[in-house]
């Protein structure tokens, strides 16, 4: 399963359609202040963040200092005032924020696939509590994880039912959102949309729906 794929020629660009999935956070959070990323990989979504959200502040966790030392050959940004990488065990870590971030991205896979540290009910809760009101959790998760559908009842339970997904979005990667919810927000409003239908109730709508959203970031 290719889980990172980047064009030599525009290196920012997102090839690989999970990615493009994970990006359908605007919907909910079009201009966020804080993104945190668990797992770097090859940078997609950290270069397409750091590029096309300018009035954005990302901090991604990497557990693997091999990872990071290929950040020069995936043309990552190196660390400046509003874009880090962070050698960090993102368990551990995520406990120390509270109310910190508008978005958390959570793709944090090694050689077997997602840690079950990563979908536990402990790091949901973390995850929740690091997320500001109104703020929007996106996780990708395997369809065929044994332990997928005991993910999908944990992250259920930790927000309160708030979660959705696009029907086919991305192949074999479910890309779960979550909201945290805090009152009446744009946020809320979206997601029971999506949840009615599971997105644009087909498949390749959803797919294009993503594609369009990749676009029109680039294009303002």
């Amino acid at each position: 399963m290719v889980q990172s794929e980047m064009r030599l020629s525009r290196p920012d660009d997102l090839v690989l359609s999970y990615a493009r999935a994970m990006m359908c956070f605007v919907l909910f959070h079009p201009q966020p202040e804080h993104i945190v990323m668990v797992g770097l990989g090859g940078g997609s979504l950290a270069k397409f963040c750091y590029r096309y959200l300018p009035q954005c502040r990302i901090t991604v966790l990497e557990l693997n200092p091999e990872v990071i030392a290929l950040r020069e050959q995936f043309a990552i940004p190196r660390d400046n005032a509003r874009f880090r990488v962070i050698q960090a065990d993102a368990v551990e870590y995520m406990r120390k924020l509270d109310n910190s971030a508008d978005v958390l991205l959570v793709d944090g896979f090694d050689a077997d696939g997602l840690p079950p540290a990563l979908g536990s009910a402990v790091f949901y809760a973390d995850c929740r509590r690091a997320l500001r009101p109104g703020g929007v959790m996106v996780t990708n998760i395997f369809s065929y994880d044994p332990n997928y559908g005991a993910m999908l009842r944990r992250l259920r339970q930790t927000f309160q039912g708030r979660i959705c997904w696009f029907r086919g979005i991305a192949g074999n990667n479910r890309i779960l959102f979550a909201v945290k919810g805090g009152g009446a927000s744009p946020a809320l409003a979206m997601q029971q949309k999506i949840a009615r239908t599971h997105g644009l109730a087909l498949p390749l709508l959803n797919r294009l729906l993503a594609h369009w959203i990749v676009l029109k970031m680039r294009w303002l």
